[in-house]
């Protein structure tokens, strides 16, 4: 199905919406007053592949430092647009932190809590007010855990006087709905463009979120960022975003997602980030990396070097990706191949530009390779991982970055 048309925002020269390919985005869990820290992990998930990340922007401490945050990137040649995460108090600290205003790319205001009762709509103003001078964009972000409780609570009232009631999760996803809907035109007459204006509307259901996104989609045309909140760790975590977001960028709903995951302890940051991209890789949205496809193994793999390898060429292409998208232009459509046996294994290594099919349990001692859907040559021996890695690499320069064949190749 193709992408629903809505409007494009530019986030720090990042367009999201409008047709532009769907970003990839990631926040930080550092404290944003550790400039160190928080330069170090923004680093880090660019590396990874996030387009924009998000920091909290939570006190002044953490407001005063974000330009010099900026500054420090900007110096280590790290030019990913940063967003503030504002909650509460977003007001004061863009009134107070001009410099802290000018080095965010956009800013994030939750309508559940950027004000309550007579402070509400003048706070929420104050920061369309600070992003029109600024020429900033917004995202209007709605969390279930964080509705505006009087519109919940008023819409509650008119369905418990209905004469035909809906269901209570209902008119919770109208509550969301309605919340980022409403935001959204009082920015409007405030005088934000709309292509200065991006909705999410975040809830940590998987059902709920793809009702509550359908909605929202079928009624505004602004750009919208995906994400399933508080998914969770692990594998929960990653199965339960996949299967949310992935239901819905097949409908052609969503312009930018986060992979919220709770990282295990101590665990790596821009697990989120690979998860995002993979995601929209193996829907064929998006190429970010080679693709190592590798059998489950079976009774026929009892040994793992095939696991070992496939792991280790995934974690080699990864590692140099950075480096490869300005080297090797397309190496991300690459597709390499590490299969166990001879049941599956030649088949499926010559359906891939490069493949390697090992000798199965019982079976002769023998790799045949196979380069663009030919069998280019046979390993034996113990270092048939090393000689493979090496055909891949000399495979990505021949292909990629104009290089000479190897005699294995030609």
């Amino acid at each position: 199905m193709g992408r629903q048309k809505t409007v494009g925002v530019s986030v720090g020269g990042v367009m999201v919406g409008g047709g532009a390919p769907i970003v990839v985005q990631s926040m930080t869990n550092t404290d944003t007053a550790d400039i160190d820290k928080t330069v170090e992990q923004v680093a880090a998930l660019h590396r990874a592949g996030s387009e924009i990340v998000r920091i909290t922007v939570d006190r002044d401490e953490s407001a005063a430092a974000v330009p010099k945050v900026r500054e420090r990137l900007d110096r280590l040649g790290v030019d990913v647009p940063l967003v503030g995460d504002f909650h509460y108090i977003g007001h004061k600290l863009l009134t107070d932190h001009p410099a802290c205003a000018e080095a965010l790319a956009k800013y994030r205001i939750n309508p559940g809590n950027v004000g309550f009762k007579a402070k509400k709509d003048k706070q929420f103003g104050e920061i369309i007010d600070i992003a029109n001078r600024y020429n900033k964009p917004v995202r209007i972000g709605v969390n279930w855990g964080s509705l505006d409780q009087e519109l919940l609570t008023r819409l509650m009232d008119e369905n418990a006087a209905s004469p035909d009631p809906a269901s209570a999760e209902a008119v919770m996803r109208e509550a969301i709905v309605q919340s980022a809907l409403l935001s959204a035109a009082e920015a409007e007459r405030l005088g934000m463009g709309r292509d200065k204006i991006i909705l999410s509307a975040k809830v940590s259901d998987v059902q709920q979120l793809i009702a509550v996104y359908a909605d929202l989609a079928s009624r505004c045309d602004y750009a919208l960022h995906l994400g399933l909140t508080e998914a969770g760790m692990g594998t929960k975590g990653i199965v339960s975003s996949s299967a949310a977001l992935g239901i819905l960028l097949q409908q052609g709903i969503g312009d930018t997602i986060r992979i919220s995951l709770t990282p295990e302890p101590g665990g790596d940051r821009t697990r989120e980030v690979q998860v995002a991209q993979e995601l929209l890789q193996v829907m064929g949205f998006r190429a970010f990396i080679p693709v190592v496809a590798a059998c489950p193994g079976c009774g026929r793999t009892t040994s793992t070097t095939f696991q070992e390898l496939a792991a280790k060429i995934q974690g080699q292409l990864r590692e140099a990706m950075p480096e490869w998208r300005e080297k090797y232009p397309g190496v991300a459509d690459l597709k390499v191949a590490v299969m166990g046996c001879i049941v599956n294994g030649p088949g499926e290594s010559k359906h891939a530009d490069i493949g390697i099919s090992l000798p199965g349990t019982g079976e002769t001692p023998a790799a045949p390779v196979f380069i663009d859907g030919k069998k280019a040559v046979t390993l034996r021996g113990e270092g048939i991982a090393e000689e493979f890695e090496a055909l891949v690499h000399n495979y990505v320069e021949t292909r990629f970055g104009g290089g000479a064949k190897s005699d294995a190749a030609e």
